[in-house]
């Protein structure tokens, strides 16, 4: 069973499955995980942080209210905050002509992605974030690995977190 995720949305699943995300481009996918008990989530937000853009709408759409959700659905299905690993991918910089620092939102998303994990004091194990590319992933909630297939300069590339 594969469950798809777009953008600005999440997804947690227990023992099996696939949680699946297409086309990271600036937003980022993170991927949280409870070996014990086999409970996973992926997230796929499209902005940094709610209160710098309103905070209007849908919270998963944001890295920070997003990740809220995201842990708050995974204890419902039984995982513990405190035995949670994260994995990380996108922030990509799509326009090469962009090079305002305010516009580099790929660059920020993965900046307060990683500042949202240390707060809650979630360890980072993997991450692919930055260049050019598009990414797609699969996290499999069986392992918690990650594959990632990612697109740059016409080159498909596939790795396994």
């Amino acid at each position: 069973m594969e469950i798809k995720v777009g953008i600005g949305d999440h997804a947690v699943a227990k023992k099996t499955g696939i949680i699946s995300t297409y086309g990271l481009g600036s937003c980022v996918g993170i991927t949280l995980y409870d070996r014990l008990t086999k409970v996973g989530g992926l997230l796929h937000a499209l902005l940094p942080e709610s209160s710098r853009y309103g905070g209007k709408g849908n919270p998963a759409k944001y890295v920070d209210t997003g990740l809220e959700l995201l842990i708050r659905d995974m204890v419902k299905l039984g995982a513990s905050p405190r035995r949670l690993e994260a994995k990380l991918f996108g922030g990509a910089h799509m326009f090469s002509n962009v090079n305002n620092e305010n516009l580099m939102i790929g660059k920020k998303n993965v900046e307060v992605a990683k500042r949202e994990l240390r707060k809650r004091g979630i360890k980072l194990v993997a991450e692919d974030t930055g260049g050019r590319g598009g990414r797609t992933i699969y996290l499999d909630v069986s392992t918690g690995k990650v594959r990632m297939r990612k697109v740059s300069g016409g080159k498909v590339m596939e790795t396994v977190f």
